[in-house]
């Protein structure tokens, strides 16, 4: 019984942080009883503030199995950080990335930086200055407006028939599109219940080929939509999983697994795969240098972090964040802007971590010998890990042991 009523609370305390923090629950399909309950007159953060430490004092004897605890623990000191803030607390911004994530961020190496411009440079030779050849390759590469709708949905079709190919998934599962303008995002997906999902890309990002196709992946096949379907359709599925939270420590690797979802699925060679599926549907790209320039790219994802830590960490102006985001990701103005609107929107100031920190962290531990790529990303989906968990496992022996626990089929290979 102490269990049942604790995960009630924590899934209570999320519906009523919500109220507060609109869009922090990210998707809720447990007891509709309890969001109508959390739908009464607005909480107060002070109240919220002590449920979160009183749950997190009474968890270790709740009788949760040491899964649960650990997940739940990870949550609830995210969440007491958040009801913190709202109750007008002064979080330092690092020490607010730790309770939200449970990493620990720094800035980046320039070296590191100067490494991938190189290697840039050496991908798009010509005439011009690195920034200008890297800005004609975006805008030849870009798939606009009119064309992105018939994209999108025939890179979901592609993805969606490979991930059937290794996972179960309900029958009557999926996906719709919108096109949007003026958001701080590039794309965004809300779980609508009932297997269905609701993906709203925004036209304003300009997003090439090969950014489109890591979306779509990122946010239906493999990635989140996927992972809501999973969770939502196992049975005995604990409560608590029906509940995802943004800026927490499940947000980190749910982000960072939705991000090497492409690579898992298809793998290298994904540029040319889906160069051939977008030519279906009349859109040309160049699919294998599309690839290399985003692998490389990817390299400098911890520069829209060094900006977030200039904002609100060193209280850095806003002109020197995008200078920093124009120098190093050679990038216009305009999109530097674009980035800058999510670092500082009061939901997702702390978010870049999510994307950078945990690919940082699962890339490698879905490399590691033993089990494969495509059996770890099953248990990403599927369990309740925490940054905690990777983090002792590839400190730890192979897991080996982790094969084959399920019926899926592994269908391919995969690859990183």
């Amino acid at each position: 019984m102490a269990r049942n009523l604790l995960v009630r609370d924590y899934l209570l305390l999320g519906l009523r942080l919500d109220r507060l923090l609109p869009g922090i629950v990210d998707s809720y399909t447990g007891d509709s009883a309890l969001r109508r309950h959390a739908a009464g007159l607005l909480p107060d953060p002070v109240e919220l503030l002590r449920t979160a430490r009183r749950l997190s004092a009474e968890l270790p004897d709740a009788g949760l199995d040491p899964g649960r605890q650990r997940f739940l623990a990870a949550q609830l000191t995210a969440v007491e950080c958040a009801a913190r803030r709202l109750a007008g607390h002064d979080i330092g911004f690092v020490e607010e990335v730790h309770a939200c994530y449970d990493v620990v961020i720094g800035p980046g190496e320039p070296d590191d930086y100067r490494a991938v411009h190189r290697e840039l440079d050496e991908l798009l030779p010509g005439a011009g200055s690195l920034a200008e050849r890297l800005g004609a390759f975006r805008r030849r590469e870009a798939v606009g407006p009119e064309r992105l709708g018939a994209a999108a949905d025939a890179l979901s079709e592609a993805l969606r028939e490979r991930t059937r190919a290794w996972l179960a998934l309900p029958a009557d599962e999926a996906v719709t599109f919108e096109l949007v303008t003026d958001q701080p995002w590039s794309g965004l997906n809300r779980h609508l219940g009932d297997f269905r999902s609701h993906v709203t890309i925004n036209t304003d990002a300009a997003l090439r080929a090969a950014q489109l196709v890591q979306l779509i992946a990122h946010e239906t096949y493999p990635g989140h939509h996927t992972q809501r379907c999973r969770a939502h359709a196992a049975s005995g599925q604990p409560p608590e999983r029906g509940m995802f939270l943004v800026g927490t420590p499940q947000s980190l690797l749910s982000e960072g697994a939705a991000d090497l979802g492409l690579h898992v699925l298809v793998g290298p060679g994904w540029g040319s795969w889906s160069a051939t599926v977008l030519a279906e549907v009349g859109v040309h790209t160049e699919g294998e240098l599309g690839e290399r320039v985003e692998d490389a790219l990817a390299k400098l994802a911890r520069v829209r972090q060094d900006a977030a830590l200039l904002l609100h960490d060193r209280r850095g102006s806003a002109e020197d964040a995008l200078a920093h985001l124009q120098r190093w990701l050679l990038t216009p103005e305009a999109r530097a802007r674009q980035l800058l609107r999510f670092l500082v929107h009061p939901l997702w100031r702390t978010y870049t971590t999510t994307y950078v920190e945990g690919v940082a962290l699962l890339r490698p531990w879905l490399r590691r010998p033993g089990a494969g790529p495509l059996v770890r990303y099953r248990r990403l989906l599927d369990d309740p890990l925490v940054p905690a968990s990777i983090r002792g496992e590839l400190a730890g022996p192979r897991d080996v042991a982790q094969v084959s626990r399920r019926p899926d089929g592994d269908g391919h290979p995969g690859g990183l």
